[in-house]
């Protein structure tokens, strides 16, 4: 076992082999921090048949690449990768791991600081070095997005936290040469105790993921029923955006729980937003609160929406959609 490093990780979440934009965008607050403490930029790659992923992460700016590739890392499954994760932690003692905030991440870091009994810092904003501590303050919304906090670990490693995507940018491309250290770990299917029996594709997603998108059109209650969504989905195209939605409609069977954003949802920080027949509670604001711009469309003047929204138009989005889905489809003919 080597000792214990200044060595700074970030996970790199694969899917179909490539690395997952979340990831990537958490090597921007590594680079930072391992510059502060004079570790190496790590880039820790789980997956089969990974090599885009690791040419990826080469050109990224990392120093070293630890790469597992084998079938049992193909699908996420909560058992083999943080077996795989906590073998490679215990044997090469970074100080820091951190992972893009993503649905198999928000199960795979808690699950693995309880392995390695540290603490975890989830869903960031922000992070730096507090020199007086010793260790990273972690910043994090809290109460919807009302209030910030700051956390510590200053006892155990290695500090483990997950970063909210949108946050930072990813770090540009460039060429660059890493170490690779190929690690064969293999974990047993008895220890496996979920097993993915299919992958059922949502008919609703689109070609745009929704935490990815730059542009993300949502609605809520106010569309009434599922078939609300026909102009919601025909503005979202337009602006080669993706589809969202409100707890409430998720609630109502009306979109599946996959386009949810908010607090019990995605957290997303798209460059614009609009929220069409969404009250705003904080439920809901804390998923969408770190959009660049926010329009809200509601026939409610009085709409909590309104209050955060950089654009507002009160009126009926059934009038109001198509008319703005067909000027912005003339802009671009």
């Amino acid at each position: 076992m080597e000792s214990r490093s200044n060595d700074i990780w970030v996970f790199i979440e694969t899917s179909g082999g490539a690395a997952e934009k979340a990831a990537l965008e958490a090597l921007t607050p590594g680079r930072a921090l391992a510059d502060r403490l004079g570790g190496r930029l790590t880039a820790v790659v789980l997956g089969c048949e990974v090599d885009a992923a690791v040419r990826t992460a080469g050109m990224s700016g990392v120093e070293r690449i630890i790469v597992a590739d084998a079938p049992e890392f193909r699908l996420y499954t909560t058992d083999a990768y943080v077996d795989a994760l906590a073998y490679l932690v215990r044997k090469h003692q970074p100080d820091v791991l951190l992972m893009g905030a993503t649905e198999n991440s928000r199960d795979l870091a808690p699950r693995l600081s309880a392995r390695l009994r540290t603490g975890l810092a989830s869903d960031c904003t922000g992070l730096e070095f507090d020199p007086e501590i010793g260790c990273v303050a972690w910043t994090r919304p809290i109460f919807g997005g009302q209030l910030l906090e700051t956390l510590f670990c200053p006892t155990q490693r290695p500090q483990i936290g997950t970063v909210r995507p949108g946050i930072f940018h990813r770090p540009p491309l460039i060429a660059h040469e890493a170490e690779i250290i190929r690690e064969n770990i293999r974990v047993s299917p008895g220890d496996i105790h979920t097993r993915i029996l299919e992958l059922l594709a949502d008919p609703d997603s689109g070609k745009v993921e929704l935490e990815e998108a730059d542009i993300v059109v949502s609605g809520g209650l106010g569309l009434g029923g599922p078939e609300g969504f026909a102009p919601v989905r025909a503005l979202a195209q337009v602006l080669g955006g993706a589809v969202g939605a409100s707890r409430g409609a998720v609630d109502a069977g009306w979109i599946s729980h996959a386009h949810q954003i908010g607090q019990t949802g995605k957290k997303i920080s798209p460059k614009l937003y609009i929220a069409c027949g969404i009250s705003g509670a904080n439920q809901h604001v804390a998923g969408m609160r770190g959009a660049k711009y926010i329009v809200a469309i509601n026939k409610n003047p009085l709409a909590p929406i309104f209050d955060i929204a950089d654009y507002g138009v009160v009126g009926d989005l059934f009038k109001v959609l198509p008319v703005l889905t067909e000027e912005i489809r003339k802009a671009r003919m």
